[in-house]
C-alpha cells in the first residue's frame, strides 16, 4: 500500500533545493559588491587612476598615458615645486574648455571610472611656486626664476637660452597664501597659470583643488615609469 505524500515535508525539500542554488550567486554577488567598495575606497582615499587628456605636459607625460595619483597629497608639509599634480580647475582653467552637455559631462565621469578618459574640468600640471613665491620669466639667460634664482628644468627636454627661453611670455606674480602657481612641461602647448594672469584668481590655484600627485605611468604597459616626488622621472 502507497503511503501518502507529505505536502509539508515536499515544500521544505524544494525550499532547501532552492537555497542550495541560490547560494553561490549570493556569495558571488557579495565578492564583487566587497571588491567594488574596496576599489572605490582605494581610489578615493589612496591611489587614483586618470587618463591623460592634454599635450601640455610631454614630454614628460604623453596624451592617452594613464597615470596613478596618490590622494594623500599635499599632505601636512603642502604642495611643493616640481610636483607633478593633478587638480579640479572648474571656476578657473574651466572656462577654456567652453559648456558642456550633462549627457557629456556623465560620458567623461563613467569614462574616468573605468581609466578610459578624464572629467573635462580634471588638468595634470607641474607646481612652480607655492605660498610666498615670487616666479618671474625670464632672466637673461632664458630661465624661469624662483625668489630671483633661476631654476634648472631637465624635464622641458630642450635647452634653455636667450633664443629659446623657458616661457614665451613674461610675467612676475607672487603667490599668495593658500595658492599655487602651476605650468605644463610643453610650454608652447599648455595653458596654464601664465593665460590667467588676467582672470579672478591671477592664475592661481587653490591649494584645496588639488586631487593628488602624480607617482607615475603605468598604461601604455611599456612606457611605464615612476615620477619621483622632484618630478623627475625613472624608469
Amino acid at each position: 500500500m502507497n503511503s501518502a505524500k507529505n505536502p509539508e515535508h515536499d515544500e521544505s525539500d524544494s525550499s532547501a533545493r532552492g537555497s542550495r542554488r541560490l547560494w553561490p550567486w549570493m556569495a558571488v554577488l557579495a565578492t564583487v559588491i566587497a571588491a567594488i567598495l574596496c576599489a572605490t575606497g582605494l581610489r578615493l582615499f589612496v591611489l587614483d587612476v586618470y587618463t591623460v587628456s592634454q599635450v601640455s605636459m610631454a614630454p614628460t607625460l604623453a596624451d592617452s598615458e594613464r597615470i596613478l595619483v596618490q590622494k594623500d597629497y599635499p599632505g601636512e608639509n603642502g604642495p611643493q615645486r616640481g610636483d607633478v599634480i593633478v587638480f579640479d580647475g572648474e571656476g578657473s582653467f574651466t572656462p577654456y574648455e567652453g559648456n558642456e552637455s550633462a549627457l557629456t559631462q556623465i560620458s567623461a565621469r563613467i569614462g574616468y571610472w573605468f581609466g578610459l578618459s578624464a572629467p573635462s574640468a580634471t588638468y595634470v600640471k607641474r607646481v612652480l611656486g607655492v605660498s610666498g613665491d615670487v616666479v618671474a620669466c625670464c632672466d637673461a639667460s632664458g630661465a624661469l626664476t624662483i625668489n630671483g634664482e633661476p631654476l634648472d628644468e631637465p624635464y622641458l627636454g630642450r635647452e634653455i637660452g636667450p633664443g629659446d627661453p623657458a616661457s614665451e611670455l613674461d610675467f612676475e606674480v607672487e603667490v599668495p597664501e593658500g595658492r599655487i602657481w602651476v605650468m605644463g612641461d610643453n610650454r608652447e602647448e599648455s595653458v596654464d597659470s601664465r593665460a590667467l594672469l588676467g582672470a579672478p584668481g591671477g592664475g592661481m590655484i587653490s591649494d584645496d583643488r588639488i586631487l593628488g600627485r602624480v607617482s607615475g605611468v603605468f598604461w601604455p604597459w611599456n612606457e611605464r615609469r615612476d615620477i619621483q616626488e622632484d618630478g623627475h622621472q625613472q624608469q
